[in-house]
């Protein structure tokens, strides 16, 4: 099938950080638990400690699911833009290495979704 350009397409994305009052958008993803279907974005502060995300920003995405309350924070592991990582829970986003845009990515070892299905 041949495609025809329109030409070059040339504009200013809208989703830059200075749009964002100084939040940074944080792409969050829990993997194997597929009931949610892609990474939630939120604006987050980059002065915004990674415990303060754990405990008062993820209960508010998350918790609707049955194994969110069975999960052991100390045995999660984390990767952040691709790489692994540990987290320093006193630490702010930034400080832990967070740019705009980042995407942190955590898996609960035992808890597989619903029934073992990772929904």
């Amino acid at each position: 099938m041949s495609v025809t350009s329109i030409g070059k397409y040339e504009f200013e994305p809208l989703d830059n950080q200075e749009n964002f009052h100084g939040n940074q958008l944080t792409y969050i993803n829990w993997e194997q638990h597929l009931l949610f279907c892609a990474p939630v974005c939120l604006p987050l502060p980059p002065e915004m400690p990674f415990g303060t995300l754990v405990k008062e920003v993820l209960p508010g995405v998350y918790n609707k699911h049955p194994d969110y309350e069975k999960i052991k924070w100390d045995d999660v592991i984390w990767k952040l833009d691709g790489a692994d990582f540990t987290p320093n829970m006193n630490a702010s986003l930034a400080d832990n290495g967070f740019s705009h845009k980042s995407l942190v990515r955590f898996w609960t070892p035992g808890l597989d979704g619903i029934e073992g299905s990772h929904s």
